[in-house]
């Protein structure tokens, strides 16, 4: 196999599990637009981390393998969170249990 297609396979791998990692970082109360911002950013620098853990920094010479990598991460994380984790209650849960308890819920 490629170096690039490993790359966008890993970066694919690391995608679908990052609507998880982020539902630790996320609050419930949060708007929705901050939410895809938190989401969108955790993505790109899971890509920009995979391509270096993968590759090396002599991967970011090559500019369609990295471009590829970080792009598989931010689409496939997007996807899993709206086709997997989302409607299987998964990540709101965890999002939920995560989240701080404020004074107002708790008493």
């Amino acid at each position: 196999m490629s170096s690039t297609l490993q790359l966008i396979g890993t970066g694919s791998a690391v995608g679908g599990l990052m609507p998880l990692i982020t539902a630790v970082v996320q609050r419930p109360e949060w708007s929705v637009r901050n939410k895809k911002i938190v989401a969108a950013v955790m993505a790109l620098v899971a890509g920009v981390v995979t391509v270096v853990s993968t590759g090396g920094l002599d991967q970011f010479q090559h500019g369609l393998p990295t471009l590829g990598t970080i792009g598989a991460v931010l689409a496939v994380s997007q996807s899993a969170h709206d086709l997997i984790w989302k409607p299987s209650g998964i990540a709101p849960v965890i999002e939920s249990v995560t989240s701080p308890k404020t004074a107002s819920a708790a008493g």
